[in-house]
């Protein structure tokens, strides 16, 4: 891969700094390769079963099906996709509940020391709703994971749900929001699925505008172009089929923006893609394949979140139910494994507003059901 240059940018959760954050100029010269990682190995399991460097610690925040601790409110099943919305001195952690029907999502709110405040449905009714993403107006894009599904606009901090059949009807899977191009990215969960951006009519209103898809070449590195889509309604013909020379992307899953690039992770070839939205080009991150000496960390990629330092951190579905870390520099090694849990998967990560917390879930828990899932905070010194 030719080597270039560019600031790289992160969340400190998905909700605040994605769009304001500080910026790590570093060189980038993708795929990411095996590399000790930043923290130091991984420790034996603690309490919880997670195996973290030396300096975290780990503990339970909800568990499906029980209250959560200092609420009373039932925590939903199958945890997906997640994101941390700051309030007040602390913050909102949102989950989505993979499920169908019922689907639908929660949200907790902590206060400045990261104790439960109250929990609440922001979403119910729908179904599979797997991951989202936030915006600069603190919403929840919860998307549907099934055929012709919706994305449904949330609100962690109070108010109705609302249908935004204008992003598309498919297999939604992941959504990123690029306040300087003003367009949010979405991916679909397809082995034939595309890659998407929705550019409302007016920034901050989701309820009109143009979906359109990205076109590119059958290689893993190149230009692109983004064309519309003339029926984001998807019937007859599902919007991935109707715009020739649109690039298939083989099971979309997460997505997450930072300062003109764009990643997105495809599990059906254990891929994660960087889209550089002010050139326009992409190439590989990262790809298991081509991970050279030893064996490749990541497998099974979903969901992933960034680190103000510029790290990413992507989640396994499945493999060794991982949550590994690449470096701005292409190196990639295991930030924490769970132990026990191998018929889960990881999912949600997102930093609280301080980026000394990072949430997730492992959806199905020790039971390998959707009723034991479990969420958990990691605390220690993250870079920044």
């Amino acid at each position: 891969m030719e080597r270039r240059t560019f600031l790289r940018a992160s969340a400190l959760g998905a909700g605040t700094l994605a769009f304001t954050g500080s910026l790590w100029q570093d060189a980038l010269a993708a795929p990411a390769q095996n590399a000790p990682g930043p923290y130091g190995p991984l420790l034996a399991a603690d309490g919880n079963g997670i195996q973290l460097p030396a300096g975290f610690t780990s503990q339970v925040i909800a568990r499906s099906g029980q209250t959560v601790p200092g609420t009373s409110y039932t925590w939903h099943s199958a945890p997906d996709g997640g994101a941390c919305f700051a309030d007040d001195g602390g913050w909102i952690y949102v989950s989505n509940s993979e499920v169908n029907p019922g689907g639908g999502a929660s949200a907790i709110r902590f206060d400045s020391g990261g104790v439960v405040v109250s929990a609440v449905s922001i979403l119910s009714g729908t179904r599979q709703n797997c991951a989202g993403g936030a915006t600069p107006w603190n919403t929840w894009l919860s998307c549907e994971e099934v055929s012709r599904g919706y994305v449904y606009e949330t609100h962690p901090f109070g108010g109705a749900a609302v249908q935004r059949p204008a992003l598309g009807r498919f297999k939604h899977e992941a959504a990123a929001a690029d306040p300087v191009r003003k367009v949010v990215y979405l991916t679909e969960d397809e082995t034939d699925g595309r890659f998407y951006r929705f550019v409302p009519a007016t920034w901050g209103d989701l309820s009109s505008g143009r979906l359109q898809v990205l076109r590119a070449g059958s290689t893993t590195s190149g230009a692109f172009t983004w064309a519309d889509v003339p029926d984001p309604g998807g019937s007859p013909t599902a919007t991935r089929s109707q715009v020739s020379g649109s690039k298939p992307f083989n099971g979309g899953e997460g997505c997450y923006y930072a300062n003109d690039t764009v990643w997105f992770t495809t599990k059906g070839d254990n891929r994660v893609w960087q889209v550089d939205v002010a050139a326009g080009t992409y190439e590989l991150a990262y790809d298991d394949n081509l991970v050279s000496p030893g064996t490749a960390p990541l497998t099974g990629v979903d969901n992933l979140t960034g680190s103000a330092s510029g790290d990413l951190y992507v989640a396994e579905d499945g493999g060794n139910m991982e949550i590994c870390l690449i470096t701005p520099d292409d190196k990639i090694s295991p930030f924490l494994r769970i132990n026990g849990q191998g018929s889960s998967e990881i999912t949600g990560p997102a930093f609280n507003p301080a980026g000394d917390r990072l949430y997730f879930s492992s959806q199905r828990g020790t039971s390998g059901s959707s009723s034991g899932g479990i969420t958990y905070c990691v605390s220690g010194p993250f870079r920044t």
